[in-house]
């Protein structure tokens, strides 16, 4: 089964089990002080768009993107002002208007390392000049692989999922080669595990 009929098979599921999530607030946060009132931002990888809900009432006006369809309903359920479309990110997204933001909340961490570039190319396409990306994923752990495919059975059925996994300077260094520059870095714990989060400006 591919990382998209996954996604499409456990939507609700993860749903469920992700609704009260909170460990990327503080960095989301930072990262809307960058903006003013009712900028555009572009959620890529939106899920069941949880943190396109939480922008809308913040001000934002959201636009959202993710390859499942099914994740895609749902999140048109949770946001009724928001945009949304199904779209891959390993290919261009084709947007013909500009955003003055793009976030990829634990998106990166389902892209082999041998594409990131290219994926991040994609996402950032369509960010204005001087507007501000942020991307979180997950912290490699000492002695670990740095990629695998992991089989689960949290809601009663098997699935698998393919995951990367990254050091600070190793995703800083990703967003540095395509010509972005890092304005803020931390590293936070959901407890599960550590989440890299960045958040670096268009020239």
């Amino acid at each position: 089964m591919n990382l998209k009929s996954t996604y499409n098979r456990i939507a609700k599921d993860y749903k469920k089990d992700h609704l009260d999530e909170n460990w990327w607030i503080e960095g989301i946060d930072k990262y809307l002080s960058f903006f003013k009132p009712h900028a555009s931002i572009l959620d890529v990888g939106c899920g069941f768009g949880k943190i396109s809900k939480y922008l809308v009432k913040k001000g934002f006006d959201v636009t959202g993107v993710d390859f499942s369809e099914n994740m895609i309903e749902l999140a048109k359920e949770q946001v009724p002002t928001g945009n949304f479309f199904v779209k891959d990110i390993k290919h261009p997204l084709n947007f013909k208007n500009t955003f003055d933001g793009v976030i990829a909340i634990a998106v990166l961490l389902h892209i082999p390392k041998n594409e990131v570039t290219g994926v991040l190319k994609n996402i950032t396409a369509p960010l204005k000049s001087k507007g501000y990306f942020y991307a979180t994923v997950k912290e490699i752990r000492r002695g670990d692989r740095d990629e695998e495919t992991v089989k689960e059975n949290d809601y009663g059925y098997d699935y698998e999922r393919f995951f990367s996994y990254f050091t600070l300077d190793e995703l800083k260094r990703y967003v540095q080669d395509i010509g972005l520059k890092i304005v803020y870095e931390n590293i936070t714990s959901s407890g599960k595990g550590n989440w890299i989060q960045i958040v670096a400006e268009k020239p």
